[in-house]
């Protein structure tokens, strides 16, 4: 197994001797961001983690090649707006290839460099996208967030990494763990099955694989694979892991945000923070019993907000179980120390099984009851027809502080501030009939048959700690 480079970790950019690349202040840190930088590999993935420096060390690993004004290569983010967010890979870019001489293109999302060479943005936001590429010759091909991507995409531009400018071609990715993701298979011979953790020994070590009969085969060397299939060319690839530990600059700048990632709910902060592979969403991952202290009654004072999951199906015969439209009332009092901290009191939950005309009655009833000082949260469904029972709730519930939220985001990643905030001791049961009903479904959750009170919450949560939401006007 091949572990070091034949390129010297002082030599990183040594093929573009007209760039003084030391004087622009470009070099990467000790570690993993060094290691990944000076791989051999034809593919190299880098991360594990969140901060672990893998948006520059993908930026600056093509500045070897910038003095050779054949060159061109291409970074590849799943949408556009994920390339132009605050903070994200073009904004990074502006901070490192003016040094260089580089121009940049907004329209256009490229960059010139004073040789010719060149370096473009691009997204792949529709599988069929990178039909866009046919015939395309991309001697750097880089994957921001590789587990964003499908395995065709990767395969099918895998295909576009040809070269005729003198430079090797060759891939490099980062990502985030992703326990169900086709990434996790492909670099899980790095990987603990028992901890989900990356094998430190075996980071940056090279494999190298064909393609046999449809499936990858693999082995510890070029000359292993090609006994065993003559006709194949092997390539290789490593994976380089990496974490917030491994980067110093980001840590000193932002000391506050490993305590971002270590307040994330568990399964998240297994994955972004201990770089997890194996871990996942599961029964009492996100919501344990014990997270919910039972109180008598909640303080006075504070906002109160009843927020709803709607359906609209009757138990028709016996066997059926049908969603249900769910409701639960949360009251947030804040912290007398700090405004901005709080305790959430889940105050009453509800839940019905109806026609729309009763499920209506139930909402509007529900609110009378409530009064106005409750603020009422729906949710709005994609579409226009989602738009327009939003609409209508909203006038039927006037003299009320009514408000409606588009349903975006996976269920899981919806009911992650409401998780974080439990796991935190943040929230509280208000003793009532419903409670272990609730807390059966909380902990079943994600793989339980119901998450009507799940959504319910979570939005009530999200309400009070974000106020995401549109009013009539917004409609």
């Amino acid at each position: 197994m091949q572990r070091k480079d034949p390129r010297a970790v002082g030599d990183l950019f040594g093929d573009a001797p007209a760039l003084d690349l030391a004087a622009a202040g470009i070099a990467p840190q000790p570690g993993p961001q060094t290691t990944f930088l000076a791989s051999p590999a034809d593919i190299a993935i880098y991360g594990g983690a969140a901060g672990g420096g893998k948006s520059w060390a993908l930026l600056a690993e093509p500045l070897r090649h910038v003095g050779n004004p054949a060159f061109g290569g291409v970074i590849v983010r799943r949408t556009t707006v994920q390339v132009r967010n605050e903070g994200g890979l073009w904004d990074e870019s502006m901070l490192l290839y003016p040094r260089l001489g580089a121009k940049p293109k907004l329209a256009t999302l490229e960059w010139c460099f004073p040789s010719g060479a060149s370096l473009s943005f691009a997204h792949l936001e529709h599988e069929s996208t990178v039909l866009n590429y046919q015939g395309a010759q991309i001697a750097y091909l880089g994957f921001d967030e590789l587990t964003h991507f499908t395995e065709r995409q990767f395969w099918y531009l895998l295909s576009r990494n040809r070269s005729t400018s003198g430079v090797r071609p060759y891939v490099r990715a980062t990502t985030n763990p992703d326990a169900d993701s086709w990434v996790a298979r492909l670099v899980d011979w790095w990987i603990d099955p028992a901890t989900g953790l990356a094998i430190a020994q075996r980071g940056g070590v090279l494999r190298w694989f064909v393609r046999a009969g449809g499936k990858l085969a693999w082995a510890d060397s070029a000359a292993e694979l090609k006994a065993r299939h003559p006709a194949s060319r092997p390539k290789s690839l490593t994976f380089v892991p990496a974490s917030l530990a491994d980067n110093g600059i980001l840590e000193a700048a932002d000391p506050d945000y490993r305590a971002n990632l270590e307040a994330l709910p568990r399964v998240e902060r297994e994955r972004l923070l201990a770089g997890n592979w194996k871990v996942r969403a599961a029964a009492r991952a996100l919501f344990r019993r014990e997270w919910f202290p039972v109180v008598e009654a909640a303080p006075a004072g504070g906002r109160v907000v009843r927020a709803w999951d709607l359906a609209a199906t009757e138990k028709k015969a016996l066997g059926d179980d049908p969603d249900w439209t769910a409701s639960v009332r949360v009251r947030r009092v804040p912290d007398a120390a700090d405004a901005r901290a709080g305790t959430f009191y889940i105050e009453a939950a509800s839940r019905l099984r109806g026609t729309p005309a009763a499920v209506e009655a139930a909402i509007l009833a529900t609110a009378s009851q409530d009064g106005p000082g409750v603020t009422v949260r729906l949710p709005q469904d994609p579409g226009q027809a989602g738009k327009a029972q939003a609409a209508t709730y909203l006038r039927k519930l006037a003299g009320h502080d009514a408000r409606a939220a588009p349903v975006t985001g996976d269920k899981v990643s919806r009911a992650g501030p409401a998780s974080a905030q439990a796991e935190a001791g943040n929230i509280r049961l208000v003793r009532g009939a419903w409670n272990d009903d609730l807390l059966d479904e909380l902990e079943a959750f994600p793989t339980g048959r119901h998450d009507d009170w799940v959504d319910a919450l979570a939005d009530a949560i999200n309400e009070l700690a974000l106020g995401t939401s549109y009013t009539l006007a917004n409609l």
